[in-house]
């Protein structure tokens, strides 16, 4: 296998399937594989299956549906069924040990069944020397865009490696481009990247070797995806990044300068959603933020990682922020923007993580009581500065990652809603598929009855029940909420002006009553 540099899109490098790994200073069988030769039948478009497994961030799912679409464009058939493929894409994950445990497993069974693989994603990035990457392609963060010519040359039994990162004019690294055929996962959902890459070293972090330094996409170039998308029947968008609240700083644009133009783009019955933002970058424009979070077709939501609640672990992981920092974001946007949903990620166990330590990241998550979560038990990873470090007693950590999912299920976020009334935009199928769900403007989940004439559509609920993560609710047809409306103006009305105008509404009531009757009992035609 040998590395393939990001040269012009007529030459790769390969060589055949081996049982041999060839060193890594050999160039075996360098040849074009657009020099006018007939494409053997094996690879002819039509003939193959492909399966694609992803791993990982919504990044990642973004990366696994742009190869997907690609692959559909140059006539392959994308299948959800593994067995009748002939070739697996595994875009893997590099952020925890159990998942690329799960992908050296699958690896091995396609090897089995003779699968022809490709390993796509921030493992075949940042770690390709891997002894049980040997025999399968390798296709980088970097080159999804090229998924066609690998997958082609994969089809042939030859092991490819494309792992270069790409250069621009300027000797800048860029990014795929986003105006590329698409097949989503959900049809009404655009995962939409805004950067690859982060601007951090956080010591116990692999991605940034895989994704690399902060590279953004221009606003223009964001804003036409948007559009795109919601011209090919889209509902919500999901931006995603490593990094959100970085964005823009390597080529002179801010976060606020982007969310604005996306906002005025926006159509009436579709919706906008932040990722994860680390604080340091989000601290510079708390109210801008804020104000966008208002705005009625962007959810009131934000992921904000904590990591921990101790300034001295926070300093090991070199997260570049305090804890009081975390509380500023949080404080101000709970302030500022009503109803605001908000959630985070822990990891427990990290080596210099005391019971000091520990204690403060649990008085922190029980004072704010986030209705989300994200708890990870620290897991060394090959190549990081804190894979070097003296590990805790597996005990102590798991013991740690049990005291802290015990809090989080100790509280109900959404105990007392029954009776609430939202509007919610349904544009997914709950995970056992009995559900549909909506989500209100704070993002929080209401699960529907399976209708599929919902999907896509804002319809009002009344919440008729709560579990731990969500809500259960029923549809409101039109005539009751038009009736709720009117009820919820004249309270607003009457706790405004004061007791005369609820005198006055206490008469108008009984007089309605009295004419009911009346009517009713055809005592009179007419009442004035």
């Amino acid at each position: 296998m040998v590395d393939i540099e990001d040269m012009d899109v007529e030459m790769i490098m390969v060589n055949k399937r081996n049982d041999e790994r060839p060193k890594a200073n050999v160039v075996r069988g360098v040849r074009s594989i657009w020099a006018g030769r007939a494409l053997g039948d094996s690879f002819i478009p039509g003939s193959l299956k492909v399966y694609i497994s992803t791993w990982g961030c919504s990044h990642n799912n973004s990366d696994s549906e742009y190869m997907a679409g690609l692959l559909s464009s140059a006539g392959y058939a994308v299948t959800s069924q593994c067995d009748e493929a002939d070739v697996w894409i595994l875009n893997s994950c590099t952020v925890k040990t159990p998942s690329e445990h799960h992908l050296r497993n699958m690896v091995t069974n396609g090897t089995e069944k003779s699968k022809k693989i490709i390993v796509a994603g921030c493992v075949s990035q940042a770690q390709p020397n891997i002894a049980w990457l040997n025999n399968v392609s390798l296709l980088g963060v970097h080159n999804i865009d090229r998924i066609v010519e690998v997958l082609e040359e994969t089809a042939q039994g030859n092991v490819v490696q494309l792992l270069s990162r790409r250069a621009s004019r300027a000797g800048l690294s860029r990014n795929v481009p986003l105006l590329l055929p698409k097949i989503r996962r959900n049809p009404l959902v655009e995962l939409l990247p805004i950067s690859s890459g982060c601007l951090n070293k956080c010591t116990y972090c692999k991605t940034k070797q895989a994704r690399g330094n902060l590279v953004s996409y221009s606003i223009e170039e964001i804003v036409a995806r948007a559009k795109t998308a919601f011209q090919e029947g889209v509902k919500e968008i999901w931006l995603t990044s490593e990094d959100l609240g970085a964005y823009g700083r390597d080529i002179d644009e801010t976060l606020p300068d982007l969310l604005n133009e996306l906002v005025a783009v926006i159509p009436n019955g579709c919706m906008l959603r932040l990722g994860m933002t680390n604080p340091p970058y989000i601290l510079d424009y708390l109210e801008e933020i804020a104000k966008i979070l208002r705005h009625p077709r962007v959810y009131s939501f934000l992921h904000i990682p904590v990591q921990s609640g101790s300034d001295a672990v926070l300093r090991e992981m070199r997260r570049e922020y305090s804890v009081d920092d975390f509380r500023v974001v949080v404080d101000f946007m709970q302030k500022n923007v009503p109803d605001i949903s908000i959630a985070t990620d822990v990891i427990c166990g990290f080596p210099t993580e005391t019971d000091e330590d520990f204690s403060q990241t649990i008085k922190l998550i029980d004072q704010y009581k986030f209705p989300t979560v994200f708890i990870n038990q620290f897991y060394p990873r090959p190549g990081t500065k804190a894979a070097s470090m003296k590990l805790l007693p597996t005990e102590i950590v798991k013991q740690r990652t049990k005291m802290l999912t015990t809090l989080f299920h100790s509280y109900q976020p959404y105990a007392n809603r029954a009776g609430r009334v939202y509007k919610v935009l349904v544009a997914e199928k709950a995970f056992r598929g009995d559900y549909l769900v909506g989500h209100n403007k704070a993002y929080e989940q209401v699960l529907l009855p399976n209708v599929p004439t919902l999907m896509g559509k804002e319809v009002q609920v009344r919440v008729t029940n709560s579990s731990k993560h969500s809500m259960m609710g029923e549809v409101i047809e039109k005539d009751q909420w038009q009736i709720i409306c009117y009820l919820k103006s004249l309270s607003s009305t009457i706790s405004q002006n004061g007791k005369h105008l609820f005198i006055i509404f206490c008469l108008a009531y009984f007089y309605t009553l009295l004419r009911v009757y009346l009517l009713t009992e055809g005592k009179v035609q007419n009442i004035n």
